[in-house]
């Protein structure tokens, strides 16, 4: 039998409005016991002028969190250049490559998923979930967009709340963060 491992999450991202939101479920889990339920994956970066939320290995989180906070140092505003960065150490550094997490990131112009595949995504429709729950979460977040009058924060809420139902590994003690957008 091998390690155990800490898993599901639910981070989402919604670009809607003047305002970009990116709020993240509270629960972590180990096998299919819930070991805490207030974790906090979603933080202001760069003196709050970037937002990120994180799934996956809580110690490898912040270790990318660390390593993208020194590239935002080096390329202060250019959150993209800044992700581009970190995403080919994090291919290329042997370290780094063992790492098992991915990142929603966002400042006033751009949303970004960061996998450790490399990856570095602008989501379509102003949209990106992560974690065991990002994929109900985003398809409710794109059906709430479309179809109601709601501001960022409360499609957030509101497509967490789905997932949250859905999802054995989501729990309801979200942590919220947003930004006013260029647009």
């Amino acid at each position: 039998m091998g390690m155990k491992s800490m898993h599901g999450t639910t981070i989402l991202a919604v670009r809607h409005g003047k305002t970009v939101c990116l709020g993240g479920d509270g629960q972590v889990s180990l096998d299919k016991t819930i070991v805490k339920g207030d974790a906090k994956k979603v933080r202001r970066l760069a003196n709050g002028r970037v937002i990120a939320g994180f799934a996956g290995a809580t110690a490898d989180a912040f270790t990318l969190i660390e390593r993208l906070e020194a590239k935002l140092e080096q390329y202060p505003d250019q959150l993209t250049r800044a992700a581009v960065e970190l995403a080919k150490d994090w291919r290329t550094d042997r370290y780094l490559r063992r790492l098992e997490a991915m990142m929603i990131v966002a400042d006033k112009s751009v949303t970004l998923t960061l996998t450790g595949a490399g990856d570095v995504l602008e989501p379509q429709y102003g949209v990106a979930g992560i974690g065991s729950g990002g994929d109900y979460a985003r398809a409710a977040a794109r059906a709430l967009i479309e179809e109601s009058d709601l501001d960022a924060e409360a499609i957030v809420r509101k497509a967490m709340a789905i997932a949250a139902s859905i999802c054995a590994f989501t729990n309801d003690a979200l942590t919220i963060e947003k930004l006013h957008t260029d647009k």
